[in-house]
């Protein structure tokens, strides 16, 4: 059984951006422990900063540019896996014991599959997350999910997520 979930980003209120219009992302949770993300980025595609396809490989502060990302947790527990994705194919995870109390994985089995469309007005990037490679318990257990963006344009940069519970982003 397929479970599917479509989610709207909201900008965090200390930033304006004026080529970006909405971010929505469909979550589809397959009965084969895969976790499918679509990140659906509206706006003004050419005033945004997306880095140049290349080859799959682990790469170091993507939030410094335009790159989605994906916190999975099992419910209940405070351990949590952070990935990045960049619509160059760059990736990176990072495995955390408690809020930021952890770091980076350099594991190639946790490469996401990560394939990007854009048109004029649209970036929609697709992901894959096979939730097997977190650890035997991830696939079947009941998880909590948290999505953000950041989004590098011409007027700066702008940040997304599920809710901002801080003053800054």
């Amino acid at each position: 059984m397929t479970v599917e979930h479509c989610i709207d980003l909201r900008c965090h209120p200390s930033t304006r951006p004026e080529a970006v219009r909405a971010i929505q992302v469909l979550v589809r949770r397959s009965a084969s422990a895969e976790l499918q993300m679509t990140f659906r980025l509206d706006g003004d595609i050419p005033r945004i900063w997306i880095p140049s396809p290349g080859l799959p490989r682990i790469a170091t502060q993507l939030w410094h540019h335009t790159c989605f990302e994906a916190f999975i947790a099992v419910e209940g527990q405070p351990a949590y896996h952070e990935f990045n994705f960049a619509p160059s194919g760059e990736w990176a995870v990072y495995a955390f014991c408690g809020y930021r109390n952890g770091g980076p994985l350099a594991n190639e089995m946790m490469r996401p599959h990560v394939a990007v469309r854009s048109t004029g007005s649209r970036l929609e990037l697709d992901t894959l997350v096979r939730l097997d490679v977190l650890s035997a318990i991830h696939p079947h257990a009941s998880l909590r999910i948290g999505l953000s963006a950041v989004i590098e344009a011409c007027d700066g940069l702008s940040y997304w997520a599920l809710r901002h519970p801080a003053d800054q982003a």
